[in-house]
């Protein structure tokens, strides 16, 4: 037996007002990532190098960690 979904799609953006909305979050949330880094960055930066090297880090990981690179 086969089944048929017909419900439409609730996700996207609908006219300009949904691709405004859109912009609008993306632009925040960008915003936001950006407040983020800079904390993250601050705070790292006013540790002693004892202090990173205790948790695993040295100086010039602090810009990786503040971008979100968890590759390093």
């Amino acid at each position: 037996m086969a089944a048929l979904n017909y419900a439409p799609a609730t996700h996207g953006t609908f006219g300009l007002f949904g691709r405004a909305h859109t912009l609008i979050s993306a632009l925040t949330a960008l915003i936001v990532a950006k407040r983020d880094a800079a904390e993250t960055r601050k705070t790292l930066s006013a540790l002693s190098d004892r202090e990173l090297s205790d948790i695993g880090l040295c100086r010039g990981d602090i810009e990786l960690i503040a971008c979100g690179n968890k590759h390093f």
